[in-house]
């Protein structure tokens, strides 16, 4: 009788408000150590992202295309609520700098209180996409700076055409 093979699985939310280098290197880095990536994009009301849930999700599906270890969902609800539904108790997060630690090491503590089962792996990007997020993608947007070496070439003319169309 064969033995039983349990998959390694996380999931690795956020807005990705658009999916950066930065992104990409944390997903590349946990399809390393984890047998599926679910890469969660989260509607995030709060946040007033500037592209939508369906374009966001479109993006990351088209930058993670190569990887079959990762696939892209949408949610709208508490992470715990999604851990749930898809049976996921690994949360993965990264880090660029200490001021993200502190953040993430709260938003860790509430899931776990909500959920014993729960773990967060926190993942720091490559020293080279660390300054790397949406919000310094964003504030180039409007002055049409130059955003290539920020964001997955797959995307660069979505983003470029999607914020063209989101700002008329």
């Amino acid at each position: 009788m064969g033995r039983v093979v349990l998959k390694k699985r996380a999931i690795y939310p956020g807005t990705f408000d658009p999916i950066t280098n930065g992104h990409l290197d944390i997903i590349k880095r946990a399809c390393a150590i984890f047998d599926e990536i679910v890469v969660a994009v989260a509607e995030n009301r709060a946040k007033k992202p500037l592209f939508s849930t369906d374009t966001r999700l479109q993006m990351v599906k088209k930058v993670i295309r190569d990887f079959p270890k990762a696939r892209a969902v949408k949610f709208n609800s508490l992470l715990v609520d999604l851990s749930n539904e898809l049976d996921i108790n690994i949360i993965i997060r990264g880090l660029r700098a200490v001021s993200d630690f502190e953040y993430e090491l709260q938003m860790g503590y509430a899931n776990s209180s909500l959920k014993k089962e729960l773990e967060t792996v926190y993942l720091m990007p490559h020293l080279q996409n660390a300054f790397i997020s949406s919000s310094v993608v964003r504030s180039l947007l409007p002055f049409n700076g130059k955003i290539s070496h920020l964001v997955p070439k797959e995307i660069l003319e979505d983003i470029k055409r999607e914020y063209s169309v989101s700002t008329i």
